[in-house]
């Protein structure tokens, strides 16, 4: 017997906003040419996880290449089941500015916002 049940599509593992797009692509055309920016999962913080950013040199093996407004992001292969339907963003607040994510593997953050788990 066949399975004859339509397949679910699963959401884009991370997309950007026009916001992180715009400051991605200038930091990819000044500081960091040539460069790919890498987002990883780290173990830290009250919450037991934290987003990593590191500008790399070259696709690691095994890494997923995000394409998103003619820009790409790499992610690291651990971290892809906690990121799926990630958005990045990019914010200026008062005394910081940087990049955000809006992730719904989320299930809480801890006090300061620096860690979270799923």
């Amino acid at each position: 017997m066949t399975d004859t049940a339509p397949k679910r599509s699963l959401p884009p593992l991370m997309t950007m906003t026009d916001r992180a797009a715009a400051r991605l692509k200038t930091l990819y055309e000044g500081a960091e040419k040539g460069k790919f920016l890498r987002i990883s999962v780290g173990k830290r913080g009250c919450s037991g996880m934290s987003y990593e950013m590191d500008f790399v040199p070259e696709v690691q093996k095994g890494d997923e290449r995000i394409e998103d407004h003619g820009l790409t992001l790499l992610v690291d292969s651990k971290a892809t089941l906690f990121l799926i339907g990630t958005v990045m963003d990019y914010e200026v607040k008062e005394l910081e500015s940087g990049f955000t994510f809006t992730n719904p593997n989320e299930k809480g953050r801890c006090g300061c916002g620096e860690s979270f788990h799923v």
